[in-house]
């Protein structure tokens, strides 16, 4: 095999193994979707109940993970039954949506 085969083999063994960029999250679809997610976390991402989090300008991975380990049913305690069973309707792209949404909103809703 010569450099140019290694080359070759090298990207095609990085394209199997290097996962797709995923789509940019859409905002508004995140907005839309969150109307649920307000009797607990407030109309504008800031929970109204201090024993429930905040969620406006949370770090928007860190979102996408929680609501995730909701869904997978791998967060257990306090709210989690609760929070299991709003997640387990989700989309990947819903999660990522909401995320986005809570992500751009002003941190304390400021």
């Amino acid at each position: 095999m010569n450099l140019k085969h290694y080359a070759v083999a090298g990207i095609f063994a990085l394209s199997t193994v290097v996962p797709a960029v995923a789509a940019a999250a859409d905002v508004e679809a995140g907005k839309a979707k969150a109307a649920v997610c307000a009797a607990c976390h407030g109309q504008n991402g800031v929970a109204q109940i201090p024993t429930y989090p905040n969620l406006a300008g949370q770090n928007e991975q860190y979102l996408k993970l929680a609501i995730t380990a909701y869904k997978n049913k791998q967060r257990t305690g306090g709210q989690a039954a609760v929070m299991q069973g709003q997640a387990a309707a989700l989309s990947d792209a819903d999660i990522a949506n909401l995320a986005a949404y809570y992500a751009s909103l002003p941190a304390g809703g400021k």
